[in-house]
């Protein structure tokens, strides 16, 4: 093939459009332009449908339509239960327990990783921010190890499930894999993980810095502008959840298609407007998704990627392997986050990819703690902390998220390479 010939010149456009969008993954956007990682996303399906000529048809099936029915779905039932005010009100009752500083910071991380597990770990740190600022701030604790472990234990408690964030939605969507399976084999690396970051938040280096601690019952007073709770509309969404991971883990049931219709039981409400509920569907991110759907598979015809993978192979490095797949997992996530990441990787993962499937679920979300901008639940978690007067920048980040992720992947590394 002529390195000139017009099948040659559309294959490096579209390498040029992967890169340029990749390069808009890691950075957050496009410099001078007002684009978002969504909108790099759009813009690069549509210029790749554009320059090869792709029927729109075509570009349609290169979309992973289960994954994003079930983040829709998902997403619905997420809205449920913050409109009827659930997390905000268990968030309350736990500051209110009368427990020492490490209880506290252990029945917050495990509130959050459990309840992340579930629900989406974005939407659990939106919910429990600024429930948690303002009760440490009550109770004269310093609020910031409290919100590094909220945000570390969201993401980590969303590694447990195939529901629990989107990339493990599409990991488990693509690759087919059993709900209760991956289940099994995530619980132990996530309690583990989960009990490291709470020694580290309680007993590590500046763990004792800020004000003394409460042993009494506390009155937590703390004012939200969102929903009060709702114990009906609550209820409802918690049977439509508790009804979904009985499905999951004990039928055969397309997980896509049942929890759209538990999406559709919750919209049939006459308390909230399904403009309401809709309101919270994170529809840029099903963008991102779809975007990118199409722009990896436009680069996957040029054939690059494969020999990409073919000349890894060749110095050693295969992705079958636990520990490449570890190292390329967590730097990929680091670069282009973990979502783009996990898409880069799915397809080489060899003949059997279930067990690297796992490796890579765990992976992807662990490395979200290493940096505060590793992870979509950091950045809400330092945002809304920002909107309390409670600065949490990079640096304080790190001296938690470095020592946590590495312990985490370590974790990992040795259940799987055993």
């Amino acid at each position: 093939m002529s390195f000139f010939s017009p099948h040659a010149t559309a294959d490096w456009a579209v390498v040029a459009v992967f890169a340029t969008v990749y390069l808009g993954m890691f950075l957050g956007g496009l410099p001078r332009l007002k684009l978002d990682r969504s909108g790099v996303a759009l813009l690069g399906a549509i210029a790749v449908i554009a320059l090869t000529g792709m029927p729109l048809e075509e570009a349609a099936r290169s979309v992973d339509l289960p994954t994003i029915v079930l983040l829709f779905a998902f997403m619905v039932v997420s809205a449920q239960m913050r409109l009827g005010g659930f997390y905000t009100e268990v968030t309350r009752r736990v500051g209110a327990l009368p427990l020492s500083r490490a209880g506290l910071l252990a029945a917050l991380i495990a509130m959050a990783g459990g309840l992340s597990a579930i629900f989406s770990n974005d939407i659990i740190c939106l919910a429990m921010t600024p429930v948690v600022a303002r009760l440490c701030l009550q109770r004269g604790l310093n609020p910031i190890p409290f919100l590094i472990g909220l945000a570390c234990a969201a993401n980590i408690g969303s590694a447990a499930t195939l529901i629990g964030n989107p990339q493990n939605m599409l990991i488990g969507s693509v690759l087919r894999l059993p709900f209760g399976a991956y289940l099994h084999a995530a619980a132990a690396p996530v309690a583990i993980s989960l009990a490291l970051l709470w020694a580290w938040l309680a007993y590590g280096p500046g763990a004792r810095t800020g004000a003394p601690e409460l042993r009494r019952p506390v009155a937590v007073q703390v004012q939200m502008a969102g929903e009060p709770f709702d114990r009906w509309q609550t209820a409802k969404g918690l049977a439509v959840a508790t009804a979904l991971m009985g499905v999951f883990l004990f039928t055969e049931w397309n997980r896509d298609v049942a929890a759209l219709v538990g999406a559709a039981v919750l919209l049939l409400s006459r308390r909230f407007h399904s403009a309401d509920v809709m309101g919270f569907v994170d529809w840029p991110l099903l963008l991102l998704f779809i975007g990118l759907f199409v722009v990896n598979h436009a680069f996957g015809q040029t054939g690059l990627a494969g020999e990409a993978v073919a000349w890894l192979a060749a110095q050693g490095v295969h992705l079958t392997d636990p520990g490449a797949l570890l190292v390329l997992g967590t730097v990929l996530s680091n670069l282009v986050s973990n979502v783009p990441a996990v898409m880069l990787l799915l397809p080489h993962l060899g003949a059997d990819p279930h067990q690297a499937g796992v490796l890579l679920a765990l992976v992807s979300t662990f490395a979200g703690n290493l940096l505060l901008v590793g992870s979509i639940a950091n950045l809400i978690v330092a945002d809304l902390a920002a909107k309390e007067g409670i600065v949490l920048d990079w640096k304080r980040h790190l001296l938690t998220g470095l020592p946590v992720t590495f312990a985490s992947l370590l974790v990992v590394w040795v259940v799987f390479s055993r």
